[in-house]
């Protein structure tokens, strides 16, 4: 068969898996996650249920999610030597996706013995451990003693019982579910595609996940959602935005939050985090910050029509994340550590479709360096 020399640099277009797992569609700003529209599923299924839809393509009855929900948080305790790790890592101060991508990397030494290779038990520590180790590490590096993970809270509110040492109200377990939902799975994206790669080797699953977590860490990928809600709280009034956003247009700088490389109109999953965000916001009743994002997106969408006409650069995930994990009281150096809890239950149901393909990943280089070159030993050169 003869293989054609057209290159796609980043793989730009290229079909390399067949997935039942999320649909990405840019041009209709749709979403769809094991079947269900995003803003179907996201603010109405908790973590475990979406998770367990990846995992088996069905939503578990109230028994199975009962087993499921006590599979996952027997994995939520770390190891002495994650421990350990993540007190030299707060000494040195390293970023929180630094320590998460180190402590995952422990995650075969669990308490009471390794996990051997079981890709199940492997995917189920990693979810599990995930929330874990950025709750840990966020309470050593400002000074605290960290917690021991409660068995009696479901995944979403366990992560912010670790956190805070405070048992979240029902109103932000919805809120943080919610986002974990939205964003758990989007086609096949970097550390996505990094997870399959290495998976397809027949390497083990914490291998995989360790080397999505590295992929997510860059900016190109696992975003920056604090810079975008530090444009909203710079701007501070509704009546300034417009004079705020013109200046920054007309010096060539980017609006953070607005823009997707995938969606050409508004990115589903900032419409379901809006929502989410105002029920938040109504409940907690601090609907003055809303209503500022909310303004100054309005006049944001407008002004880039203006600067930048027929690119159509709408709202992208980034602006309600922000909006929605400040809500919660997450520092923004937590905002991409949280986006990874949520998308290592994509990563994992991708390696399981990965591993059932049997297939190793093996893209065609098109070499364009010298040849025919002679050698000249070194006393000649």
């Amino acid at each position: 068969m003869m293989l054609s020399n057209t290159i796609n640099p980043g793989l730009d277009g290229v079909i390399a898996a067949q997935t039942r797992l999320s649909s990405v569609d840019g041009q209709l700003g749709e979403l769809i996650i094991a079947g269900f529209p995003a803003e179907e599923l996201a603010g109405k299924a908790t973590f475990e249920e979406t998770l367990y839809l990846l995992w088996h393509d069905e939503l578990p009855t109230a028994a199975q999610l009962s087993d499921f929900q006590a599979a996952l948080a027997a994995y939520r305790p770390l190891s002495e030597t994650a421990l350990n790790l993540l007190r030299g890592a707060a000494q040195a101060r390293v970023p929180a996706m630094d320590a998460l991508r180190m402590a995952a990397s422990t995650l075969s030494l669990q308490p009471g013995g390794g996990l051997g290779n079981d890709p199940r038990q492997n995917a189920l520590a990693v979810v599990a451990a995930s929330p874990s180790i950025v709750a840990t590490y966020w309470r050593l590096l400002n000074g605290q003693e960290p917690l021991a993970p409660r068995p009696d809270l479901n995944h979403a509110a366990n992560y912010l019982y670790m956190l805070t040492g405070q048992e979240p109200t029902p109103e932000r377990v919805r809120g943080l579910e919610t986002y974990l939902n939205t964003v758990v799975d989007h086609g096949l994206n970097a550390s996505t595609f990094t997870a399959r790669v290495i998976i397809s080797t027949q390497s083990d699953m914490i291998s995989a996940i360790v080397g999505a977590i590295g992929a997510l860490k860059g900016p190109l990928h696992g975003g920056a959602p604090g810079p975008a809600l530090d444009m909203v709280f710079e701007i501070g009034q509704a009546e300034r935005a417009e004079g705020y956003l013109r200046a920054k247009l007309a010096r060539g700088e980017r609006l953070m939050g607005f823009g997707h490389r995938i969606y050409k109109v508004r990115d589903p999953r900032a419409e379901v985090l809006a929502a989410a965000a105002e029920r938040f916001y109504q409940a907690d009743g601090n609907m003055a910050l809303y209503e500022l994002a909310k303004s100054v997106e309005q006049t944001a969408v407008a002004l880039l029509a203006e600067f930048k006409p027929g690119r159509n650069l709408q709202t992208n995930v980034e602006f309600y994340t922000a909006l929605l994990l400040h809500g919660l009281d997450l520092p923004t150096d937590l905002f991409t550590p949280t986006f990874a809890i949520g998308r290592v239950g994509g990563w994992t149901a991708h390696c399981f479709e990965q591993q059932a393909l049997d297939h190793l990943i093996r893209p065609k280089s098109v070499y364009d360096g010298p040849k025919d070159r002679v050698w000249i030993a070194v006393e000649w050169r």
